[in-house]
This record gives structure tokens, C-alpha cells and sequence, in this order.
């Protein structure tokens, strides 16, 4: 593990290209990113375009983290109190993606709706190469960077595209599920995902701030008018 952290670093501009390029491939992988654009033919050249878009944001506004040979990649950004609103994004989705780039508003705007409003990083996106993914390259990328929140005291936060929360790379590095972002029409659940700062000692901690789980409604517009949600009870 020693080993493989000496290889994590900071990424730069030069990076990008190869980095949107592994985060397009994960995407590829998901029901996420088929739900994010139902035609198949298309999927890949809209991810792609999507994916250098969400890089050159981390890169200008966030950390994006990766290793010495580009098997991963990690955006954080620093959220002292609740995130910009999802519409900065609209214009440049529309611009990059055209007619698909609905869903993606979609996307941001509730999953910007239901954002913890306390302060904490947030870990947007997170991509390993295929190849690489039982090799704890993950773990390695993230390891320091949690280590720099137990040492100030923050919490992380994120969301993963998984039917098992409990089972995944972030519930082994101390996140844990809470309650789900129900994506509508027919999309995956995304599930949010909390680490403590010293995750173990409080990994179970309830006092986390986050809204209660809601789900979209079919007839929210993000590029038309305001969302529309409807909250329902926090699960247990």
C-alpha cells in the first residue's frame, strides 16, 4: 500500500485528456451512464464529451486527484456550506451535449437538491481503470486525502450507482449509506454515501445534516422551470 500511494499526485491540465477517458470508460460501465443517455449508439461520444467537461471543472474549481500511470481518478471539491446551484452548469451541458443534455441537468439539479448543508468535501466522481480495480488502486487514491479530513476534523460525502452501499470500495474505506436518490423515469438508485471524519470510531454517527431521501418527479424540467420533489421519511 506504501508503494502504491507514492504514486498518487494532483493532477493537471496535462493529465485531462487521458483522465476524462477513464471516467468516460466507468461511466460506460454503470447503469448510470445508460440511463443518462438511452441511445447506445450515442452513449459513448456524449459520456466522453460529458466527462472532459466534468474534468476541466475539478480542474478549475476543485482537486482531482490520480496516479502516476492514470489508472484512476478522483474530483473533491471543498463544500464549507451548501453547493453552488446546479443551474452554472446548464449552459455548458447544453452547449457539450445538445439534445442529451437533459438528463444530465436532471441529474445535478437533484442530486444538488438533496446535498448535505453542513461542511464537508465531496467526492464527485471517482473512476479506476478496469483492469485495475482489484488492485486497490482506489483505496491508495483516497487514502491521503482522508487522512487530511480526520487530521481538520471533516466529514467526506458521495454518491454511488450501486444496488449493494454496504458491499463497495467506499463502504470499506469507513462511508456509510444513508438514505437514496431515486432516479426518474427508470433510472438507478444512487446512494449517499457519508464518512465521518475518523471513520470506525463513528462510522454509524446520525448527526449528519442529510435532507430526507426524495425522489424526482417525471415532470421536473431542469432547463424549463424549477424542479419539482417531493420528500418522503428518512429511512432507517
Amino acid at each position: 500500500m506504501r508503494l502504491m500511494e507514492s504514486g498518487v499526485r494532483r493532477a493537471t491540465g496535462d493529465d485531462a485528456a487521458v483522465l476524462s477517458r477513464v471516467l468516460a470508460d466507468a461511466l460506460l460501465s454503470q447503469r448510470l451512464g445508460a440511463w443518462l443517455v438511452p441511445d447506445a449508439a450515442e452513449r459513448p461520444a456524449v459520456l466522453r464529451r460529458y466527462a472532459r467537461l466534468v474534468v476541466a471543472q475539478g480542474l478549475a474549481h476543485g482537486q482531482v486527484d490520480t496516479t502516476d500511470d492514470h489508472a484512476a481518478v478522483a474530483i473533491w471539491y471543498s463544500r464549507p456550506a451548501t453547493p453552488p446551484a446546479s443551474a452554472v452548469w446548464m449552459y455548458d451541458l447544453h452547449r457539450l451535449l445538445g439534445a442529451h443534455a437533459t438528463r444530465f441537468g436532471l441529474l445535478h439539479a437533484y442530486v444538488d437538491a438533496v446535498h448535505p448543508h453542513t461542511a464537508h468535501h465531496y467526492l464527485a466522481h471517482l473512476a479506476v481503470a478496469a483492469d485495475r480495480r482489484q488492485a486497490g488502486v482506489g483505496s491508495a487514491l483516497l487514502a491521503g486525502y482522508h487522512r487530511s479530513l480526520d487530521v481538520v476534523g471533516l466529514p467526506a460525502y458521495a454518491e454511488v450507482s450501486t444496488d449493494r452501499p454496504r458491499d463497495g470500495l467506499l463502504a470499506r474505506l469507513g462511508y456509510v449509506p444513508r438514505s437514496p436518490i431515486l432516479l426518474e423515469p427508470g433510472g438507478p438508485v444512487l446512494w449517499r454515501m457519508w464518512r465521518p471524519p475518523c471513520a470506525g470510531r463513528s462510522g454509524d454517527a446520525t448527526g449528519d445534516e442529510l435532507p430526507a431521501r426524495v425522489r424526482a418527479e417525471r415532470t421536473a424540467i431542469p432547463f424549463r422551470g424549477a424542479l419539482l420533489l417531493t420528500a418522503s421519511p428518512r429511512s432507517p
